[in-house]
């Protein structure tokens, strides 16, 4: 007795179609074909659905869409097939406590790693230095000269070799005494590390 299986493949070979190459013309999947022919009705989607592949791939192989049609609707399961609705993807998928566990776990080395690079980072490179006064090339007109600035909270500021105090949110300041001698001003911010950020501003004192 030849069934709706056998129908659609013989005339596939007869016509020297691989499956592949009936999928590309009919836009059905290659798989879903071979479903059909094998008459797998738990690999394929609802009954309409595929009653519509059947109707496609009757049409393109020149068989008859009513025999095609009769065919299948004998040869399905009357006692509902349990489908799985996306035959191609895995089945639904379920959160566990081990997968909470996992993704926990991964979570937190993931957090802990970010923030020891950060810290490396921040030891090894260069502290940040940005000079507020005096500005280049400057004009002073008394012994004394404002120097202001903000760099990293943990950085050592030095005035022209002189320790200045760095606030906690890294703001310093100190007065530097000069004299018509005093050509520039070198202000020097040097990181746990050692490494040094170096800003050097020069001045022009005038004194009356």
């Amino acid at each position: 007795m030849i069934t709706v299986g056998n129908f659609i493949k013989e005339k596939r070979i007869a016509k020297k179609l691989s499956r592949k190459k009936l999928g590309e013309q009919t836009r059905i999947k290659e798989s879903f074909i071979a479903a059909i022919e094998e008459e797998k009705w738990e690999n394929l989607p609802e009954k309409t659905v595929v009653s519509g592949f059947i109707k496609s791939l009757a049409g393109a192989l020149e068989l008859s869409v009513n025999q095609a049609v009769a065919l299948f609707r004998r040869d399905y399961p009357q006692i509902p097939v349990k489908l799985n609705p996306n035959p191609d993807l895995p089945s639904k998928f379920v959160w566990s406590p081990r997968l909470t566990f996992v993704t926990g776990s991964i979570l937190v080395v993931l957090a802990v790693s970010i923030y020891l690079f950060f810290q490396y980072f921040s030891f090894v490179r260069a502290p940040k230095l940005d000079v507020i006064s005096p500005t280049d090339n400057q004009i002073v007109n008394s012994k004394t000269l404002h120097v202001s600035g903000k760099t990293d909270d943990e950085a050592t500021v030095i005035v022209n070799n002189q320790p200045v105090v760095v606030s906690e949110d890294g703001n310093f300041e100190t007065e530097l005494e000069v004299d018509e001698k005093t050509e520039k001003v070198e202000i020097k911010s040097r990181s746990r590390s050692g490494k040094e950020t170096v800003v050097v501003r020069n001045i022009d004192v005038k004194l009356e």
